[in-house]
């Protein structure tokens, strides 16, 4: 056996803080009324945390990296009739790839479009003044009656996921993400994670943190 390491520690960052701002953002846009304050600074969150994902997907540890589990066709048929290389499992598979991948385009959609939404009473997107009223009715309407629940519907499959590898495939997805090491019986390339990695990882958060408080403040400064 090899103990891996396949999730550096801003990937599994990432993972579990990005869950908790979408449990989050569930829970305040749901609730509304005062509760929406925290609805907007949870989208920017999540809006940094993806900016990040973004880049990450390109410098990251090697397993995080979109190179690493941008799968075809038909190695994601392969997996399904359980032909795939050993490889195919270390990261994120090819049917786990195809639910990461759809879960960022969605959550991108949902954060854009909230950019753009006003209630038309107390809460409005940054970016809502900057476009056309019927661009601010078609996110607006898409934000609170489709994508919310998309996410919604994503999140529970992703779940589902989980559950249905560590009970049926007797694999525990949750342990790896949270120490970062998985035993392998194939020796792979290990994800980096030095200090270095981390503090590279740090500044890269506070840029992408940077550039969304600059929008932010751009759409207050009309």
């Amino acid at each position: 056996m090899h103990t891996i390491r396949v999730w550096d520690l801003p990937t599994r960052l990432f993972h579990w803080l990005l869950a908790a701002c979408v449990i989050g953002l569930v829970i305040t846009g749901s609730v509304g009324g005062n509760w929406m304050t925290w609805h907007l600074r949870l989208g920017y969150a999540v809006l940094t945390l993806l900016l990040f994902r973004l880049v990450w997907g390109f410098v990251g540890g090697h397993w995080s990296r979109f190179a690493h589990f941008l799968y075809t066709p038909s190695s994601l048929l392969a997996y399904l009739r359980g032909q795939s290389p050993p490889e195919h499992e270390v990261g994120h598979t090819p049917l786990g790839a195809l639910s990461v991948f759809s879960l960022l385009l969605i959550l991108a959609a949902q954060v854009g479009t909230g950019l753009m939404s006003d209630d038309e009473i107390a809460v409005s997107g940054p970016l809502a003044r900057f476009v056309a009223s019927e661009t601010v009715s078609l996110a607006t309407g898409y934000h609170t009656e489709v994508g919310k629940f998309i996410v919604i519907a994503l999140v529970l499959l992703h779940i589902l996921a989980i559950l249905f590898y560590r009970f049926v495939r007797k694999q525990n997805l949750v342990r790896p993400m949270i120490v970062g090491d998985k035993e392998l019986f194939v020796a792979v390339p290990q994800a980096r994670d030095s200090a270095g990695t981390r503090w590279l990882a740090l500044s890269i958060l506070i840029a992408c943190a940077s550039a969304v408080a600059w929008l932010v403040q751009l759409g207050q400064a009309f």
